[in-house]
């Protein structure tokens, strides 16, 4: 888990997800766009208010979001986007996955083959690292919002399986059954998250010298800039020193 965490907290720290506004509302509408292809009732579609929620979270205009649930239900028109897992190999042999909508797919594999190759890694075809993650629910929240016992209280008895104390955030963990129950609790709260999302975690890591470390980082960061790439998972264990030197 510590490695996911490392990169989680890099993350968090260097504003990765969030560093381009105008990105960040366009992966997010593409996100309700799908769900909402599955009915555009919040109530009874729960991966469209997942979506809904990360898009309030990120204080995306009413507007815009309502405009997404009309193009995914076919009300408005809208691109077709396909949902698509690249998995692959970075250096060192650490696993890495990518969840994509895309409206192309001939072009996005392309763009990110390259980005693969250019860090030094490969795609690899489906499946090959998939089996090596679970699907958990995963909240961020600055360790200034709550305490420790108050976040352990409210999130635990709302179906939360695990908190994890990284310094300056908290992380709580559930399994995806649970995410919208934890959401609402930490929210009833006055709990505020930086980040809530249903990713995948590795369940082993690989431990890599601080030279292949700071290339993983990179092919990381260089994916998680693709404008169709909606997030990015690894089972890379970044020494302690790398983490040091990013601060």
């Amino acid at each position: 888990m510590a490695g996911h965490s490392h990169w989680a907290n890099i993350a968090f720290k260097k504003g990765l997800v969030d560093k381009k506004r105008g990105k960040v509302f366009g992966r997010l509408a593409r996100l309700i766009i799908v769900a909402a292809k599955r009915g555009g009732d919040p109530a009874a579609n729960l991966a469209l208010r997942y979506a809904i929620d990360r898009a309030k979270k990120a204080s995306m205009p009413a507007d815009t979001i309502e405009k997404a649930i009309k193009k995914g239900t076919g009300e408005l028109a809208s691109e077709s986007y396909d949902e698509v897992m690249y998995e692959g190999y970075g250096p060192g042999g650490v696993a890495v996955m990518c969840e994509i909508l895309t409206d192309n797919r001939n072009r996005t594999a392309g763009e990110i083959r390259r980005i693969f190759e250019v860090h030094g890694g490969n795609l690899g075809s489906s499946g090959c690292v998939g089996w090596m993650f679970e699907r958990k629910g995963i909240f961020q929240i600055p360790s200034a919002q709550t305490t420790e016992d108050q976040l352990f209280e409210v999130a635990i008895e709302a179906g939360a399986g695990d908190i994890l104390n990284q310094g300056e955030y908290f992380e709580v963990h559930c399994t995806p059954d649970t995410f919208q129950e934890v959401s609402q609790a930490l929210e009833s709260a006055g709990i505020n998250c930086t980040s809530a999302e249903i990713s995948r975690v590795p369940g082993n890591m690989v431990d890599v010298d601080i030279d292949a470390a700071r290339t993983v980082l990179k092919l990381l960061e260089a994916l998680e800039d693709n404008d169709d790439v909606q997030s990015v998972t690894s089972n890379v264990n970044i020494p302690e020193e790398l983490i040091a030197e990013l601060g």
